[in-house]
């Protein structure tokens, strides 16, 4: 391993690790995301915390510092197995972020944003996936977690070689929905359109 490589899966985890949800909730005067709603600070739940405009600041960013990191990486040379732990690495920032306690979010935005530069068929699939049950649930997280638990077979199918990586993010990511998937089961969790959850 280089020291570039080191350098770049640094880089992901320190970008990865700037809370868009936190700061845009700053800006708004929202309070912190984390003590309020769903406690979790990504876009849904800042959505129902302060509508539409500071969500869609938040998802931007969010896919951006997944993006940016990876596609930094493939310019600069790194091989493509480098490259999906460079996305690993973003991810792992923002649901561990240095500069918040290691308090962050489930990096599902994030993890969006990785997987564009690795392959944008992979990343339109997903996208179909997540809109077509949100549309016919209402429940954000069931879409993340289906499209998620499905992104190493469909990756496997179309970019092998991202196989592996791709796996360990949809391990990480399911796991941090892990207190979704208990709501899920005992019809507690809220749906997209509630403006206040539980935690």
């Amino acid at each position: 391993m280089t020291a570039l490589t080191i350098l770049m899966f640094a880089s992901a985890y320190l970008l990865g690790s700037i809370s868009s949800a936190i700061l845009v909730c700053r800006l708004f005067s929202l309070g912190d995301p984390r003590d309020q709603g769903s406690g979790n600070p990504g876009a849904t739940n800042v959505l129902r915390l302060g509508g539409k405009y500071p969500a869609i600041l938040v998802l931007v960013f969010d896919v951006l510092k997944g993006t940016i990191p990876v596609w930094g990486s493939y310019y600069l040379g790194l091989e493509p197995i480098d490259l999906a732990f460079v996305a690993v690495f973003a991810c792992i920032g923002h649901m561990f972020p240095v500069f918040f306690d290691f308090s962050g979010g489930k990096a599902v935005a994030t993890a969006f944003g990785t997987i564009l530069p690795l392959g944008l068929d992979i990343a339109a699939i997903l996208i179909v996936t997540w809109g077509v049950i949100v549309s016919l649930t209402n429940y954000s997280s069931l879409a993340a977690i289906l499209s998620v638990g499905l992104a190493p077979l469909i990756t496997w199918m179309l970019k092998p070689e991202y196989t592996l990586p791709v796996a360990i993010l949809s391990l990480l990511i399911i796991l941090r929905h892990k207190g979704n998937i208990v709501r899920l089961i005992q019809g507690k969790e809220p749906k997209v359109s509630q403006k206040n959850s539980i935690k």
